[in-house]
């Protein structure tokens, strides 16, 4: 089976939630500026836990913010 290419909007919503930085992102949701970081460039996936959380801040569903590449 073919490895799932995810992709998030993490970025883009941060900067519309009152261009919120890196580090009061990961500050808010315990992690550390680095995992953010990651997470925007696609180079780690958060756990499911996390995804949750990231969604909530952003106040959506975790498939409006993580998608995947066909």
């Amino acid at each position: 089976m073919k490895k799932l290419v995810i992709n998030n909007n993490v970025r883009k919503y941060r900067f519309l939630k009152d261009e919120m930085t890196q580090q009061d992102l990961a500050k808010e949701l315990g992690v550390s500026r680095q995992t953010i970081v990651a997470i925007e460039k696609g180079k780690y996936s958060p756990s499911l836990e996390l995804a949750f959380k990231l969604a909530r801040v952003f106040e959506m569903k975790i498939d409006d913010l993580f998608f995947v590449e066909e």
